[in-house]
């Protein structure tokens, strides 16, 4: 039988024999990960219509980014059909798979693993989940919009391959170490191309941000209550709309002070579940706004928000 542990350990593989499909998702830590809430619930929803989900389970596994090579063969052989990566595994991971989705290779992190016979497929659906959840929470499109990103982290590198990606108009990162700044403009360079590619810092803000700008967090800045605004709002009165990757508090000083100046915002709990859907539909082949739904409801009430 499966471990019923909810927190699972590479030491619960080894006599491994879950009947059904199994699917997990690998970080460190783990246990606050809400992603076996989430598609355990779409995975019993997908049930009630399609009987041959009904032996499908989410598992959640504490692995030490040392442990990642071992792991990733273990479940490999134990035919998990699907795996999810979190922090700090993403990029770890992306020598060690078979082969990558081409859209996936330019952000250098994968997040969603595909059992095939050759070995684990990588894919990457956080690009989605934040282009779904801007478009849902702020009515916006990444396409032909103005973007500001804050940070020049691995959140910050996908955020803005998938700005490009979609052909945005113009996009300004601003990061506080200048050095990162300029690593990730030098990378992101060649996919820009013809659009417009500018870094700043949060103390030296641009004069010329175009008006009707969306500003989205990428950095960590706001998981404590501590923590500093990542940037002054009203160092930037272009900004037009404020979302914030992070989910977890549910607002930040960052939305706060958005709210504060009437601009719209949102936090990154709707990207968290189209991200989450979106890896549910590699695996299943169920579309992501299928499932999107019954995994909000269940993302909320895991965070105590229903």
């Amino acid at each position: 039988m499966a471990p019923s542990d909810p927190t699972c350990s590479l030491a619960d593989l080894d006599g491994w024999s879950f009947p059904g499909t199994a699917l997990a998702v690998l970080g460190h830590p783990i246990k606050h990960s809400i992603s076996p809430a989430m598609h355990n619930a779409a995975l019993a929803s997908l049930a009630v219509a399609t009987p041959r989900f009904s032996n499908w389970r989410y598992f959640r596994f504490e692995v030490h980014p040392d442990d990642l090579p071992r792991a990733l063969d273990l479940f490999h052989a134990k035919n998990f059909h699907g795996l999810n990566l979190t922090v700090p595994h993403k990029v770890l991971a992306v020598d060690r798979v078979a082969a990558i989705e081409p859209i996936a290779r330019p952000i250098g992190a994968i997040n969603t693993l595909l059992h095939t016979p050759a070995g684990w497929r990588g894919h990457n659906t956080d690009g989605y989940g934040l282009a779904a959840a801007i478009r849902e929470t702020l009515g916006l499109e990444l396409t032909g919009a103005h973007v500001v990103l804050l940070g020049a982290g691995g959140a910050a590198r996908g955020a803005a391959v998938e700005c490009l990606q979609r052909r945005c108009a113009s996009l300004w990162i601003a990061n506080r170490t200048e050095a990162n700044l300029r690593t990730l403009l030098a990378h992101l360079a060649p996919l820009a191309a013809d659009i417009p590619l500018r870094g700043f810092t949060p103390a030296a803000p641009p004069a010329d941000l175009p008006s009707g700008t969306l500003l989205i967090n990428a950095t960590s800045a706001g998981l404590r209550p501590t923590d500093e605004i990542p940037v002054d709002l009203t160092s930037l009165p272009n900004v037009a709309a404020v979302f914030d990757m992070i989910y977890n508090p549910p607002q930040t000083a960052l939305l706060a002070r958005a709210a504060a100046l009437g601009l719209p915002h949102a936090n990154g709990l709707a990207m968290l579940v189209h991200q989450g859907a979106k890896a549910l539909e590699i695996w299943t082949g169920v579309p992501a706004t299928t499932t999107a739904p019954v995994m909000a409801t269940a993302a909320r009430a895991a965070l105590g928000l229903a």
